[in-house]
């Protein structure tokens, strides 16, 4: 038994849920693919944990063992990257490249983005003092030669953190709206390219009008998701419009420096009758449910479901039971339903690397979902969708508009999410 808990969530891995992410940096300049490599070489070494290959022990759980192989740096195709496999030298890990493009593909199973962002950054500051000369690192960077700490680690005990019971918690159970795209998305077998378009906003505008309406980036775009929802779909008796907003627990747990993934979600119900309300209402309803449910105890349930999956994966006699029960017991699948997802890691210090950046952007799995990144002069916005269905991204575009808001949206991309080869 490995009892790594990187392994976990690799039991719940599908073809078309892969809990793969990809990180696209746009540079300034064409991407020099032998200073890449020599930069991630030397990146590498500093996070262990990220250099592994999937193995299968004799009571048929999955292990992950050091890859001595050098991490893959290799072009970007129109076509998925298979993690694990002999192209990526059987790593769960691999950078791509093409034109002024540096994509980091990563399996989810091994971090989230807060942990993914530390071998990001020494990866593309050792590649643009290389490139560049002297660049101000960020103050949280994380180069070679500086020690990996137990807490960077971590991964609590769940025994030990309290049960006490939550003051309130949401009830409103799933959201039925949108429903249809869902499983559109999940047995259609030719829904494979999923696609995005990329939104830039100037950073000032976006976060001058959030505070007029005493936002965040996550409630503001939470409000204007709602106006696009009730823009495409038309209204359902008695259903509700739901919203989920990713957050980041890992302070509530005592593992506010481990690079594991610890990410539960606001939750947020919107009543069709909000239609004509304006941003800032809804920005308030999203607003409070955020103070709402930020509660350690809500934290510590999580995780203990969280732990109790784990041990019953542990618990079944084969790899084929292991799966079965990772997907009915998935702390991610039991999560109440909602029409879209919004998430965003928060401010991050790129030190003076972003001079570099024409665009940041994460690309995951679902529809509707939206992930955000920052630098100090932009928002960069992941638009995700299902289908080349324009109508929720233009009538997004037309809140924007509506409130004052400048962007310039991309054209349309494909995901090309990687798969993962696994031992059977």
């Amino acid at each position: 038994m490995s009892n790594n808990p990187d392994t976990y969530l690799l039991y719940e891995y599908m073809e078309k849920v892969p809990f793969t992410v990809r990180y696209k940096f746009e540079l300034d300049s064409p991407v020099d693919a032998a200073l890449l490599k020599n930069a991630a070489d030397e990146a590498i070494k500093r996070f262990p944990y990220f250099s592994v290959k999937v193995g299968l022990d004799e009571g048929q759980n999955y292990t992950l063992e050091h890859n001595d192989e050098p991490l893959a740096v290799i072009p970007e195709k129109d076509k998925k990257l298979v993690l694990g496999s002999e192209e990526v030298n059987g790593h769960l890990a691999a950078i791509t490249y093409r034109d002024n493009c540096i994509w980091f593909n990563i399996s989810h199973s091994l971090c989230g983005a807060v942990g993914a962002l530390f071998w990001i950054k020494a990866t593309l500051y050792l590649y643009m003092t290389k490139k560049y000369g002297d660049i101000e690192p960020p103050v949280d960077i994380r180069l070679p030669g500086t020690p990996v700490p137990d807490e960077e680690l971590a991964f609590p005990d769940a025994e030990k953190l309290p049960d006490n019971e939550p003051i309130a918690r949401y009830t409103a159970g799933h959201c039925n709206i949108a429903l249809g795209r869902f499983l559109k998305y999940l047995f259609n077998p030719f829904a494979k390219d999923n696609y995005y378009y990329q939104i830039k906003i100037p950073a000032k505008e976006f976060m001058d009008y959030a505070h007029k309406i005493d936002g965040s980036p996550n409630t503001v775009l939470t409000a204007m998701m709602y106006k696009v929802i009730t823009g495409i779909i038309k209204e359902k008796k008695n259903t509700f419009i739901g919203a989920r907003i990713s957050a980041d627990y890992r302070k509530d747990i005592g593992a506010a420096a481990s690079y594991r993934d610890f990410v539960r979600f606001v939750h947020i119900r919107y009543d069709w009758s909000l239609r004509d309300a304006p941003i800032s209402k809804l920005n308030l309803i999203a607003r409070g449910e955020i103070i709402k449910q930020n509660q350690p105890e809500l934290s510590y349930e999580r995780f203990k479901n969280l732990d109790k999956a784990h041990k019953g994966i542990d618990s079944q006699p084969d790899l084929r039971s292991k799966k079965k029960y990772a997907s009915k017991n998935s702390t991610f699948r039991s999560d109440p339903r909602a029409a879209y997802v919004i998430s965003y890691v928060g401010k991050v210090d790129w030190g003076s690397m972003d001079k570099h950046f024409k665009g940041v952007y994460t690309i995951t799995d679902g529809d509707l979902m939206f992930e955000l990144n920052a630098t100090r002069d932009s928002f960069y916005l992941t638009f995700q969708l299902i289908d080349k269905d324009r109508k929720p991204l233009d009538t997004f575009c037309k809140v924007l508009e509506s409130e004052g808001i400048p962007y310039k949206v991309s054209e349309r991309y494909t995901r090309y999410m990687p798969a993962i080869k696994l031992p059977k």
